[in-house]
């Protein structure tokens, strides 16, 4: 295992380092030019807020492999009086999502008719607001400027944009020869973001998210990578110095990715779905805070990985994983959450996949797990190894 973190996931810290300084100067750029564009707009028109938030494995520690990819939040500015609605009590939240609408208030059409017809549909009688018409015109707004970012930027490095319809645009960063010392292709994701406040942010669902009987696309789906930020931050606080817990979550992450290597279809696609980063993350943490934290000291590596990968089987095989911060009466008082989330109806991530897809994942789980050494030996061969994505 230790040389399998080593030689497959461990990142370098100095090119990680300098890839996410090299990301940030560029989104900032490409931001504020977005934002200097829209420069008021007035109440009849979406904008951009000016801020971006870096979200995921990068900015957490726990990427694995290459630094080649990011995800950034992007909040925009809205029209006042759109007011969220969890829809998740009314049995559109059931298959493993938080989903929240934005509804306008009474008389809101009246006054904002511009921006509704262009922003928004109809949801049983009241304007919500469309993650499909903001994402339109999010991809739209920063390929226009695009072109000025390119020339200030032409020196550094050479970028691009690309979309694919129902997803968040993604910009490819490929840095110049002479201008810094890690020449990798990035790949951003630019995720357009609607504030809640409290730091917390609606996402437009991906296209595979809840079908629920009314229209998708007046849905939003809930991101609390903020909340998971502080969570983790409190956790290496609290946790001996030389704790482990990040890098079980790298060793579980490269282990699935080698299984999923030797599975048929439809199943190895349902694979990576069913085990996901984030549900990784949501056992870890669940698993963190059952014991002392002390126990996470690196000596006991193994030990930590393999409570982790019986907790998630179980979790499988109960067909129930709940989401970590959606009414967890159960969290440290240092990590305060927002009252949203307090009052939001708990979710269950699980709950998009039948029963015989999770127990055949959790057989195929412990399986990789006992069978380890073998599966690292065999697809970690240059027979096996998939090439690095082309950003």
């Amino acid at each position: 295992l230790e040389s399998f973190y080593g030689r497959q996931l461990r990142l370098s810290p100095h090119v990680l380092g300098h890839s996410k300084a090299h990301v940030g100067r560029v989104v900032a750029e490409l931001v504020r030019a977005a934002k200097a564009q829209g420069l008021q707009p007035g109440p009849l028109a979406l904008s951009l807020r000016g801020d971006f938030v870096r979200i995921g494995s990068a900015y957490e520690q726990h990427k694995v492999r290459s630094p080649d990819c990011f995800d950034i939040l992007v909040p925009l500015r809205l029209p006042p009086h759109l007011e969220p609605q969890p829809r998740s009590a009314e049995g559109l939240g059931t298959c493993g999502a938080f989903v929240c609408g934005l509804r306008a208030r009474a008389g809101w059409l009246r006054r904002y008719r511009p921006f509704a017809e262009g922003f928004c549909v109809e949801l049983q009688g009241r304007s919500h607001l469309s993650s499909a018409l903001v994402l339109r015109w999010f991809q739209g707004h920063l390929q226009r400027c695009l072109g000025a970012v390119r020339y200030r930027l032409q020196e550094r490095c050479r970028i691009s944009l690309s979309a694919c319809p129902g997803r968040p645009p993604t910009l490819h960063i490929l840095p110049c020869s002479d201008y810094v010392c890690c020449h990798i292709s990035m790949a951003v994701r630019l995720i357009p973001a609607i504030p809640l406040g409290d730091a917390l942010y609606l996402t437009a669902l991906p296209p595979e998210g809840p079908q629920g009987p009314l229209a998708p696309e007046a849905l939003w789906g809930l991101n609390a990578s903020r909340q998971e930020q502080r969570l983790l931050s409190w956790l290496k606080e609290q946790a001996p110095a030389s704790s482990c817990h990040l890098k079980c979550l790298q060793i579980l992450k490269g282990l699935r990715d080698l299984r999923g290597q030797g599975l048929e279809e439809p199943f190895s696609s349902q694979w990576g779905r069913v085990l996901s980063s984030y549900v990784l993350k949501t056992a870890l943490f669940s698993l963190l805070l059952q014991g002392p934290l002390e126990a996470w000291d690196e000596r006991f590596l193994v030990e930590r990985l393999e409570d982790l990968v019986l907790y998630l089987r179980d979790c499988l095989r109960k067909q129930v994983l709940m989401h970590f911060f959606l009414g967890n009466a159960s969290l440290p008082e240092a990590v305060a959450l927002p009252r949203f989330l307090k009052e939001a109806a708990p979710v269950n991530l699980l709950a998009a996949f039948d029963g015989a897809t999770l127990d055949l994942a959790a057989f195929q789980l412990i399986n990789t797990w006992f069978q380890a050494p073998h599966i690292i030996r065999m697809y970690s061969s240059p027979r096996y190894l998939r090439p690095a994505p082309t950003p």
